[in-house]
C-alpha cells in the first residue's frame, strides 16, 4: 500500500516516455481513451453538484466555508444525451503539471465515458441504494469513474466526492480551482485530519441528498435506509471513519488504504471489506482487524498495485504502457465484481458466494485471515 501521489508519478513517467514527441505529437498519435462499458442492465446518467457547508470552515483554508464538488452516476432512462466529460481541462492540466511532465495538458479530457449527462433518473418504487465514493489522496473523483459507472448500471446511485485542497485540482462552476494545500502540509496529524474531514464531508453530503430539502431533483428515487461507502487509499480509511461517526452509513469498503485513524475495538459493527494490493501487510489493518465486530472480509489481489483500483491502469494500457502482472481491464473487472458483490449482499440482502471463498473465475484474489504476509516474490 503506497501513497497515490508516488504511484501516479510512476504512471505519468511511463506516459511521458510514450509521448516523448511533445504535446502536439502526443495528441496526434495517442489513441482515443475509453473506459470499459459497464455490464449492468441500466443505462447510466450523470450530473455534477456544487455544495457549500455554511456551518463548517474548510480546515485547509479556515477563512472560507467548506465546498464540495460531487459527481452523481445513476440508473437512467434510455434517452439521447451528451456523453459526460471525464474531467475538466483545468483539472487535467493540474494533474499533469503537478508531475512536471511533457504531456498534453488536456489529455484526460479526451477520455470517453459511458454515461450521459443530465438525462432523467430511472424511476423506482423502493428507491435506489446510495453509494458514496471517496478517492485517494491527491486524486480526484474522476479516478473511480469506471467503478462508478458499473455500480450505476447495476442499480445504485453513486456519489463521487471531490474533497477540495486534498486533490491536485478541484474546479468549481465559476471557474475557481482549489489546489492541493494538504499536499504541502506537514506534521503527523496531516492524514488523520484528512480522514476526519472526509467523514464530515460525507455526513454533509448525506444531509443534502437525503434530508428534507435535497439538492438533487432525482433524490426522490433514493432509498436513505440503504447507504454504503467505498474509498480508495485514504478514501478507504475515511469509509471506516464514516461507519463509526454516521449511523446512516450501513456498510463500507476500503480499497488499499492505511487506517490513519485507529478503529477502536467494537466501534465498527457494520459490514466492512478490506481489499489490498500485493505486498507487505499494512500494519494498521493488522491492528484494527481483530476489533472489527461486524461481518468482515480481507482480500488481497495478487499482482496489483496501489493505483490498480482506479482508472489509471486501464487508461495507461491504451497508451502503450506495460500492464504489469494484471492488465488494467482485468483489474477493473475484479474490482467491479467484488465491490458489487459486497454491496448486493449488504445493501440489497442478496448474499453473493463470491465473498465466501476463493473463486475459480478470479484466481488473483486471495482471502486473508488477519495474519501478516511477506512481500510477494516476482
Amino acid at each position: 500500500m503506497r501513497s497515490g501521489g508516488r504511484a501516479l508519478l510512476v504512471l505519468l513517467t511511463l506516459l511521458a516516455t510514450l509521448l516523448a514527441g511533445g504535446p502536439v505529437a502526443a495528441r496526434a498519435s495517442a489513441p482515443a481513451l475509453t473506459l470499459p462499458a459497464p455490464t449492468g442492465r441500466y443505462p447510466v446518467g450523470t450530473t455534477w453538484l456544487h455544495l457549500t457547508d455554511d456551518a463548517r470552515p474548510d480546515q485547509w483554508r479556515p477563512e472560507v466555508r467548506r465546498e464540495l464538488m460531487v459527481s452523481l452516476w445513476y440508473p437512467a432512462v434510455a434517452a439521447p444525451g451528451t456523453p459526460a466529460p471525464y474531467t475538466t481541462a483545468a483539472v487535467s492540466a493540474r494533474i499533469i503539471a503537478a508531475e512536471g511532465l511533457p504531456l498534453p495538458p488536456d489529455l484526460l479530457t479526451s477520455v470517453r465515458t459511458n454515461a450521459r449527462r443530465d438525462v432523467p433518473v430511472r424511476p423506482t418504487v423502493r428507491g435506489w441504494p446510495l453509494v458514496v465514493l471517496s478517492p485517494g489522496f491527491s486524486l480526484s473523483r474522476e479516478s473511480l469513474t469506471g467503478l462508478a459507472e458499473e455500480l450505476a448500471s447495476r442499480g445504485y446511485v453513486v456519489a463521487g466526492v471531490d474533497h477540495p485542497h486534498e486533490a491536485r485540482g478541484v474546479e468549481f462552476p465559476d471557474g475557481r480551482v482549489a489546489d492541493c494545500l494538504a499536499c504541502e502540509a506537514t506534521g503527523p496529524d496531516r492524514m488523520p485530519r484528512v480522514v476526519e474531514g472526509r467523514a464530515a464531508d460525507v455526513s454533509f453530503l448525506l444531509d443534502r441528498l437525503t434530508g428534507p430539502r435535497p439538492v438533487w431533483r432525482g433524490a426522490r428515487f433514493l432509498d436513505p435506509t440503504r447507504i454504503g461507502m467505498v474509498g480508495h487509499s485514504v478514501g478507504g480509511a475515511s469509509a471506516a471513519q464514516a461507519l463509526r461517526t454516521d449511523r446512516r452509513v450501513d456498510a463500507g469498503i476500503n480499497l488499499d488504504g492505511t487506517h490513519f485513524v485507529p478503529v477502536p475495538a467494537g466501534t465498527v459493527a457494520k459490514p466492512f471489506l478490506l481489499v489490498g494490493s500485493e505486498g507487505p501487510t499494512d500494519g494498521s489493518w493488522l491492528r484494527d482487524w481483530p476489533g472489527l465486530a461486524g461481518w468482515k472480509r480481507w482480500l488481497t489481489v495478487t499482482g496489483s498495485g496501489h493505483l490498480s483500483f482506479t482508472d489509471r491502469p486501464v487508461l495507461g494500457a491504451q497508451l502503450g504502457m506495460d500492464p504489469g502482472a494484471i492488465p488494467g481491464d482485468r483489474q477493473l473487472l475484479i474490482t467491479r465484481a467484488y465491490v458489487a458483490a459486497f454491496l448486493d449482499t449488504h445493501l440489497r440482502g442478496r448474499p453473493q458466494p463470491l465473498l465466501d471463498a476463493p473463486a475459480p473465475a478470479y484466481p488473483e484474489v486471495r482471502f486473508q485471515d488477519g495474519a501478516p504476509s511477506p512481500v510477494a516474490a516476482g
